[in-house]
């Protein structure tokens, strides 16, 4: 008893300090029932209701009057909101300088914002100017000093034997600083990493760590769809994935076929999960018992694509009845018109 105590005070510790488990825990989880109603929340350990945006009032208001752009950063893929300067007009596609919070870079605008709503509380960036011939040259010679320097900054790593991944290195266009992104399981000292870093660039170093998502959003592939990383092609600021998600779609919970290259679980798990929440609330419960004529049943499975429920009777009889033989009575139970 004690052990199974100390088990479970563990695995609460290990979710509140990390904040980061893998689907092999969440189905250890699951099995010794310590997983809440709503699952565990990639990355943040929060309520769905909780991880849902808040809008900013005062920035709405702002807003108001001006064109808001969604502007997506070329190198790390991130995506922006952003208002142009006075007297300044871009199109979707045109290349623009973006201040973020790095420092000035290269940024292509992908169109306008319709619904300011989804800008919750983020910041509001301000374009100043579009990108010259001269800062696409030189986006393109920064790209091969960028290979070199992340060269030069990985052999560093491994001489002071630091325990992280570099991901990738970016030369910023209108400021003198390189730029490391690098994963780790912990933090890290690289102060002697920085000092050697300088030594050799003669110039300013910022040393970033991101998260797993964030590397896929930086470094970019394909799927298990076929088609890009949604965070690196679609847009940065998707939904948290919970693995109630994946229950509620019906889908296996093996890790290999529901988790990405990141190894959490996939972002399109959010896509389709309010359609068939939708439809499932409007339906029995999985293991509700319903009465017909003189027989009770239970349900033991709801196919969204045939639109068939199947139910199982006292004797382990499975039989597949359409949605719309089903209504609820007066008393708010579940009845059934024709067994069909």
């Amino acid at each position: 008893m004690e052990e199974d105590q100390s088990k479970q005070t563990n695995g609460s510790t290990k979710r509140e300090e990390s904040k980061r488990i893998t689907l092999e825990e969440l189905k250890e989880l699951e099995i010794e029932g310590e997983l809440d109603e709503k699952g565990i929340l990639e990355e943040e350990l929060a309520s769905e209701e909780e991880a849902e945006e808040k809008v900013d009032k005062d920035t709405l208001a702002s807003l108001a009057g001006k064109t808001v752009y969604r502007v997506k950063i070329v190198h790390s893929s991130a995506t922006v909101f952003c208002i142009c300067d006075e007297g300044l007009t871009v199109n979707k596609s045109d290349f623009v300088i973006v201040p973020t919070r790095y420092g000035r870079d290269l940024g292509r605008v992908l169109g306008i914002v319709t619904n300011l709503l989804i800008i919750g509380t983020e910041q509001v960036l301000t374009l100043q100017r579009k990108a010259t011939a001269r800062d696409m040259k030189l986006f393109e010679e920064n790209k091969e000093k960028d290979i070199k320097a992340f060269t030069l900054c990985k052999q560093k790593i491994e001489q002071h034997v630091l325990s992280m991944k570099l991901v990738s290195a970016h030369y910023l266009l209108d400021e003198l600083k390189i730029l490391f992104f690098f994963t780790a399981e912990a933090r890290v000292d690289f102060r002697e990493l920085v000092k050697d870093l300088v030594a050799i660039f003669k110039t300013r170093i910022e040393l970033r760590q991101i998260g797993v998502r964030d590397e896929s959003r930086v470094l970019g592939g394909v799927g298990l769809c076929g088609r890009g990383f949604c965070c690196n092609s679609l847009t940065d600021k998707l939904k948290p994935v919970s693995i109630k998600m994946a229950k509620e779609q019906n889908l296996s919970l093996n890790s290999l076929k529901i988790s990405g290259a990141c190894g959490r679980l996939l972002c399109c798990l959010a896509y389709e999960y309010p359609f068939y929440k939708d439809i499932k609330d409007s339906l029995p419960a999985s293991g509700e018992r319903i009465e017909y004529r003189t027989a009770v049943y239970s349900v033991t499975d709801i196919n969204i694509f045939t639109k068939k429920i199947s139910l199982k009777d006292s004797n382990a009889k499975i039989s597949e009845i359409s949605f719309h033989n089903f209504f609820r009575n007066k008393n708010n139970k579940w009845e059934i018109k024709e067994f069909t």
